[in-house]
């Protein structure tokens, strides 16, 4: 019996109000509390209290034999704790049925794996914190963010006591393999790499709808005579759990297509299957990530967060001013900082243009990218300007503690003067 594994990521930014230069320095919030609550509860309705009704259902009707895994990030987690409680309410109802994984990830999906080893462990620890808090569950596997992974970054997540991780089957990747089979990782030969079959991923999460398709309209009978026909021993369909409703809106027959899909796998002989599952299984080989790799555009590389000057520019002075504000010691600020990490402010200053570029402006809440990393960089300079009044309040207190004389910082200056 063939084993199908099906995984999907929920995940919400904290989005940014317009931040402009005249704004530094005065005390403006950065995060625009109305929008961000306005689009969660919208998608909520859309996607995530219909399609976790559906699941629940799918379970329940199935006697547990459907199951799937999600992915909640710390941010949407949290949005939904403060904002929408009984949305996350729905959430833990499915995951009570039994027949819903939960998965790690970095608590703001940030891009801390990518050289920052020390804060990407911490993100990670703080989900796990908040999975147990709220879901009491202990992941077993991992999910980074947009399933970015390369070789080095395998012996921090084994080290974690990780059993498997969730990865892209890019072709540059695989070769003449298949996707649909367990791999080990050549670099932590203990962790097992699950690879995502993006063909079969991306009938449903981008061509569904597509009427220009030569296999739309794509029914649940089809797709599962596709799954049966695929070589391997398991077949791995990683999305984005808003294509439930939100990208994909209930009018194009997606949530039939849900509906339908156990019962017509179920026929077919296959089996829905856990990550944690499949990182039991005995690999079939090993598989090397020379470079980051992600499911993002069609290089499946880094390149929508890192790929032009903007964002380069960006990512440094996020990293500066990070060290600013860890200096202070300020959990308030460090908090506020943690939430700039988040991949999605440097995927809005993404350039692209052709296809990776329409998917980058349909995500994108800014009219161009030029705006959001005018926004971005403004808001760090305001931050930085914070971390370094706090440091120097801190540093005043410190001299205070300390018996010493506090001398305001101008007198200092005139003296050595």
């Amino acid at each position: 019996m063939r084993d199908v594994c099906l995984y999907a990521q929920v995940h919400q930014p904290y989005r940014l109000r317009r931040f402009r230069f005249f704004d530094i320095g005065t005390g403006q919030t950065y995060f625009d509390e109305r929008q961000n609550r306005e689009l969660l509860l919208r998608i909520a309705h859309k996607c995530y209290l219909p399609t976790n009704q559906l699941v629940e259902r799918l379970i329940r009707d199935s006697d547990g034999e459907f199951r799937m895994a999600l992915s909640l990030s710390g941010t949407v987690v949290e949005q939904l704790s403060a904002t929408a409680p009984h949305v996350l309410e729905s959430f833990q109802r499915v995951v009570g049925t039994g027949g819903v994984e939960l998965l790690s990830e970095t608590f703001h999906h940030s891009l801390a794996s990518l050289g920052q080893t020390a804060e990407f462990r911490e993100q990670v620890e703080l989900h796990r914190r908040t999975i147990a808090r709220h879901f009491h569950q202990r992941p077993r596997v991992f999910r980074n963010t947009e399933l970015i992974y390369f070789d080095d970054l395998a012996p921090t997540i084994e080290a974690l006591a990780y059993a498997g991780m969730l990865v892209e089957g890019a072709d540059g990747v695989l070769g003449w393999r298949s996707p649909n089979h367990v791999y080990a990782a050549t670099a932590a030969p203990g962790l097992r790499l699950l690879p995502r079959n993006h063909r079969l991923s991306d009938d449903v999460g981008f061509r569904f709808a597509d009427r220009r398709w030569a296999r739309w309209p794509l029914t649940a009978d089809t797709y599962a005579e596709w799954l049966a026909a695929s070589p391997g021993d398991s077949i791995h369909l990683f999305l984005d759990y808003e294509t439930f409703g939100e990208h994909l809106w209930a009018e194009t027959g997606i949530f039939e297509f849900l509906r339908h899909l156990p019962g017509a796998c179920r026929r077919r002989g296959l089996r829905f299957v856990h990550p944690s599952t499949l990182a039991e299984r005995t690999p079939v080989g090993a598989l090397s990530f020379p470079r980051p790799t992600s499911w993002a555009d069609e290089d499946r590389g880094v390149t929508a967060w890192l790929g032009n000057p903007m964002q380069a520019a960006a990512r440094a002075r996020l990293h500066q001013v990070g060290a600013a504000v860890a200096a202070t010691g300020n959990a308030q600020l460090l908090s506020e900082w943690r939430r700039l990490t988040t991949s999605d402010h440097l995927y809005y200053i993404c350039t692209k243009w052709s296809n990776d570029g329409d998917v980058h402006q349909h995500f994108s809440p800014y009219d161009t990218p030029y705006d959001a990393f005018v926004t971005f960089m403004n808001v760090l300079q305001d931050l930085e300007l914070t971390a370094g009044e706090a440091g120097g309040r801190a540093s005043r207190r410190s001299r205070l503690d300390t018996g010493e004389r506090a001398v305001p910082d101008r007198h200092s200056q005139s003296a050595r003067v």
